[in-house]
């Protein structure tokens, strides 16, 4: 297909979550034949690394057919900051459509969104607005907002702009797709469902590597806000009652002793657990090693439409993991193909069920199997991802045309 399309960015480039579900996404919409231009807003700290570093960063996105550029990202005075950036992008984005006779924008979440409706108001242009999670019900629910309060009303009703005026959306659940539908707010044929997806060519797929000494648990990402920590530790100490050997492993870019805090005051010893921060390209070594993994995220309304990428990072590396229901597609995906346990109380006879299932799972010899045949039929980065975005490219360039 022909034409370009510029891609909307509210983070740095280097983010572990650009490095993972930006940038890979964006190079096989490159090799769909978009011309694919990127914009992101980098910290002032990535900025003063150097000229040559962001040269190279600039040369190794341009081999993968991405042209990038930035502008720096205003964190001071929060909500000013965020509308001086707003107007900065749309004003950045105005002069790049006219000089790259861009075709599409691509607004990754609702910031990204503002800039490309505001300059939606000067030039005309294809929009996709890529729906990443209900943002003001996230921030509600983590206790960053309140509900009604101004920050909630202008993001909801950025959000429902949108809803109204992008020609495509993407969403990361089929749950969040039908709700959108049920409730009159977008034809069906206008969404696409791409759930977070793995990239296969990241190392070898399986886990079926030398494991740990002792039966590792792993819980990968984020600790504070929607994840649930103290539960996850509670959980953990019912699995070392089945298994003493057991021992939990935090790969997180957090707050170490949180963390720590956190497990020392459920119970769990300080031999028995360790916390990591690792580069997004050794997390997959670290999942190799382990039995089992873990997740638990607060069941809130917002998450119908969460795809969280860890558990599709877990599966892809023939590791079942441990889940809590109400996390938007989830669920079906883990029970329809028996790669892990759902929970849906948090609470000493639930976890002990959990537990008993769980290693029932480990000791049977095509888990690691169809873990990987999970992730490969549902969050394969080129066969479902690929094909999602460029299911909507074609859509939307063929009927420029």
């Amino acid at each position: 297909m022909n034409g370009s399309t510029l891609y909307i960015c509210y983070f740095g480039v280097r983010e572990p979550l650009v490095q993972t579900q930006v940038i890979p996404y964006l190079r096989e919409i490159a090799k769909c034949g978009v011309r694919v231009n990127l914009l992101t807003f980098e910290p002032p700290a990535s900025i003063r690394s150097g000229e040559k570093s962001l040269n190279e960063e600039k040369q190794a996105l341009a081999a993968d057919g991405i042209n990038w550029r930035f502008r720096t990202y205003h964190k001071r005075f929060s909500v000013i900051a965020t509308a001086y950036d707003i107007l900065l992008g749309a004003f950045t984005i105005l002069k790049w459509v006219r000089k790259e006779k861009i075709d599409v924008l691509h607004a990754r979440a609702h910031i990204p969104l503002a800039m490309a409706l505001l300059a939606r108001w000067f030039v005309s242009v294809r929009l996709i607005f890529d729906f990443r999670g209900l943002m003001a019900e996230e921030y509600v629910d983590a206790g960053v907002w309140t509900e009604g309060s101004l920050p909630y009303r202008v993001i909801k009703k950025l959000e429902n702009g949108g809803l109204r005026k992008a020609d495509e959306i993407v969403v990361l659940t089929e749950k969040f797709k039908s709700y959108l539908v049920d409730n009159g707010l977008r034809p069906p044929d206008t969404i696409t469902v791409v759930p977070c997806c793995v990239d296969f060519e990241r190392g070898e797929e399986r886990g079926d590597h030398e494991k740990s000494d002792r039966f590792e648990l792993i819980y990968a990402g984020s600790v504070t806000g929607l994840y649930m920590l103290e539960e996850m530790g509670r959980f953990f100490l019912t699995l070392q009652k089945a298994r003493p050997d057991a021992f939990f492993q935090v790969l997180t870019g957090g707050d170490a002793d949180y963390v720590k805090n956190t497990l020392s005051g459920v119970g769990i010893g300080s031999g028995d657990f360790a916390v990591q921060k690792v580069g997004p390209s050794e997390v997959p070594s670290w999942i190799n090693r382990t039995r089992a993994a873990i997740s638990f995220r607060k069941p809130t309304f917002s998450q119908i439409a969460a795809s969280p990428t860890k558990i599709a990072e877990y599966l892809s590396r023939g590791v079942p993991v441990v889940v809590n229901s109400g996390i938007g597609d989830m669920d079906d995906a883990i029970d329809k193909n028996s790669v892990g346990v759902v929970i849906d109380e948090f609470d000493p006879a639930s976890y002990e069920a959990a537990v008993g299932k769980l290693l029932r799972l480990v000791e049977k010899k095509d888990t690691a199997e169809r873990c990987v045949q999970t992730a490969r039929a549902g969050f394969d980065l080129e066969t479902v991802g690929a094909s999602g975005y460029c299911g909507v490219y074609s859509r939307l360039l063929n009927s420029h045309e």
